[in-house]
């Protein structure tokens, strides 16, 4: 696979904020998706509201469907998780099987809420993404997209954050950096190595914390990087 091609994408997750929104652009992309979800029939009322507003709003668009989680794994060559952290490693466990030699992508973010905000839980394995790789040895695990406002994923604005990529396989990393072209417009960074997910994650709550506090939807941009001309 290269970054530059077509892909079928399973978003297990897809009917909550974030899984839709990132569904919606990658769809938007030209990418086919597949919205994964515990409810097929669920799964496929997201898929028809999204495949409803691509059709007003733009042709060239790839294809959504629906369908419960094992069977929306099994359709797809990739992979994304964006569940909540809690239920997240048994999820993974049920999942194992037809996420057997494909791209898994993690944007889980372990994160808590108390009486002063947003902050980033301990995860035995490091990290969601790292916990992820340990329970999918035959899968490729590379974390993404972490750090993106659900409430920007779901419009037609025009996106300016850089999506920082992190994996132990760099032709995957390559791979998930191409996707999130289709995402925000701009080509993915790689940061380093999936064990970089222990600060990605976790830095998702600096974001929501500042979000509050100046009333803003804010994101990631990475200063200094050669860009295409």
């Amino acid at each position: 696979m290269t970054a530059s091609q077509i892909h079928t994408v399973a978003v297990v997750g897809g009917t909550g904020p974030q899984g839709r929104g990132l569904a919606y652009r990658l769809t938007r992309g030209g990418h086919d998706v597949v919205l994964g979800s515990r409810d097929a029939d669920r799964a496929t009322a997201a898929a028809d509201e999204l495949a409803e507003r691509l059709t007003e709003r733009l042709t060239g668009a790839g294809s959504i469907t629906g369908a419960a989680n094992a069977d929306a794994c099994a359709k797809a060559e990739i992979v994304l998780l964006a569940v909540p952290y809690d239920g997240h490693d048994a999820l993974v466990e049920q999942l194992r099987e037809p996420l057997a030699g494909k791209i898994v992508i993690s944007c889980v973010n372990p994160l808590g809420f108390d009486q002063h905000g947003p902050f980033g839980l301990d995860v035995a394995a490091g990290s969601a993404a790292e916990a992820a790789a340990a329970l999918l040895p035959e899968s490729v695990v590379v974390g993404a997209f972490h750090h993106l406002s659900a409430v920007t994923l779901i419009t037609d604005d025009e996106l300016h954050e850089d999506v920082l990529v992190c994996a132990d396989d760099r032709d995957a990393a390559e791979v998930v950096a191409g996707l999130a072209e289709a995402v925000t417009g701009r080509h993915g960074v790689y940061a380093g190595r999936l064990r970089l997910a222990r600060q990605l994650e976790p830095l998702t709550a600096v974001l929501i914390s500042v979000n509050k506090v100046h009333k803003i939807h804010s994101g990631i941009h990475v200063t200094g990087l050669p860009r295409p001309a």
